[in-house]
């Protein structure tokens, strides 16, 4: 197996663990906690999840980093916005300043004061979270297939 393979593989990996994760947070664990206004049931699938879910992003940033360079040698040229690839680099650097925005939030200003009122707040989040992580994939599509 090539180096571009086993960096690619580890890639989608840390995707579908990530997005998987979120997923299964957003669909099925949020709405139960929201329903019940409990956010003991977030925090314990959170404390599991994080384990698996924060060694998996580090891992999709590196080799993210280490795809968009391959692709596109000079890291100036992945803000350009005059190629499908810089367009979809560009995006999914958003998304991760996105994504990390709202940890930094939810880390520092809701989980501290979170109950039962402050839910919904941390369910924007996690909703936030969530959306950015299946377009993260879709702009890792975009990349894979050469545009839309």
């Amino acid at each position: 197996m090539s180096l571009f393979t086993t960096i690619l593989f580890l890639h989608v990996l840390g995707a579908t663990v990530w997005t998987g994760g979120h997923l299964v947070l957003a669909l099925t664990v949020l709405p139960r906690a929201l329903r019940a206004r409990d956010p003991e049931i977030l925090l314990a699938f959170e404390s599991r999840y994080e384990r698996l879910g924060m060694p998996a992003l580090v891992v999709q940033v590196v080799t993210g980093l280490w795809l968009a360079y391959r692709w596109l040698p000079d890291p100036s040229a992945w803000l350009a916005l005059d190629t499908t690839l810089s367009v979809a680099i560009t995006a999914k650097l958003a998304l991760l300043l996105v994504t990390l925005a709202l940890a930094v939030s939810a880390r520092w200003r809701v989980l501290p004061r979170l109950d039962a009122e402050t839910l919904p707040l941390l369910a924007l989040h996690v909703v936030g979270v969530t959306v950015a992580s299946v377009l993260f994939v879709f702009a890792g599509v975009v990349i894979r297939a050469g545009g839309l």
